[in-house]
């Protein structure tokens, strides 16, 4: 079920059930530090949404052969982009991590073995997003990595076994893009967040947001066998899979509403999902 007005979803969220999930289309870096409709609406969320214990973030930047999970206490910002003003570099999230949090994602997922990294920090998929929800840096993360070797059954069925961690104080954020094609960007004058969409990108937007309010799992899983649109859509899977995430631990009851719902580019869209159950 999707309830369209997010504002109305989150008051009504009961964070002594389980946490609220998001799924963020965190487009452009610079929406870290500039402001605009789409930050704006982060910023929003963030003071909408119940203050978690800890947040496990699945990012389209990082990728690894097998599953990881950082552990570190003091994760560093890490820029992962070029070609930006000075500004955006000197921009850092602080948060603190979790190891606990990171032992409990190992414990929970038992199909599969979790290493633990040591090195990876925050990428931009996730503390840009994160500066303007939790702009204190005041709330623990963890990043849990994508198996680039898995396909996308996999993804989601592991993120079923993280269902748990939402019982457990834990917000869950799936950062990437629904339709996300870097290929066939379009710019229709100087503004990149000037709200402008290829045929196909907007076909394709339709098709996915129909599925996942129609709750069709295995569609969403299969999605390459679906339509033309849907692979130039995603040509890549690495930002359309912290969706399959999201959307995996989904439980009987929660609402779900979209937010930023525009394209950008032509071949890109912000679209954004948050999920939860009074």
């Amino acid at each position: 079920m999707v309830c369209y007005a997010y504002q109305e979803l989150i008051k009504n969220i009961k964070a002594d059930n389980q946490m609220p999930v998001l799924f963020v289309g965190h487009g452009n870096p610079m929406n870290a530090i500039e402001d605009n409709r789409f930050s704006e609406t982060w910023q929003e969320i963030g003071r909408l949404l119940p203050k978690p214990e800890a947040i496990l973030c699945i990012s389209a930047h990082w990728e690894t052969w097998g599953p990881a999970v950082n552990i570190l206490e003091k994760p560093r910002t890490i820029h992962d982009f070029g070609g930006f003003p000075q500004e955006l570099y000197d921009a850092q999230y602080p948060a603190p991590g979790s190891p606990a949090l990171a032992q409990r994602v190992q414990e929970s997922v038992h199909s599969i073995v979790i290493s633990a990294d040591s090195d990876w920090g925050l990428d931009h998929g996730c503390w840009s997003v994160l500066r303007r929800l939790f702009p204190n840096a005041d709330v623990p993360v963890v990043q849990l990595s994508l198996d680039y070797t898995q396909p996308a059954r996999f993804h989601f069925e592991l993120g079923r076994e993280l269902a748990c961690l939402r019982k457990e104080g834990v917000l869950i954020l799936g950062s990437g893009n629904m339709v996300h094609n870097l290929r066939r960007i379009v710019m229709v004058s100087d503004d990149f967040n000037e709200a402008f969409g290829l045929d196909w990108a907007l076909e394709a937007s339709k098709q996915l947001k129909h599925l996942i309010v129609e709750e069709r799992y295995e569609d969403l899983i299969h999605y390459q066998s679906i339509s033309e649109e849907l692979l130039l859509a995603v040509p890549t899977p690495e930002h359309y899979l912290p969706l399959l995430y999201s959307l995996a631990v989904k439980q009987d009851g929660d609402q779900m509403a979209f937010f930023n719902d525009e394209p950008l580019g032509g071949s890109l869209t912000m679209t954004s999902l948050v999920i939860g159950g009074a």
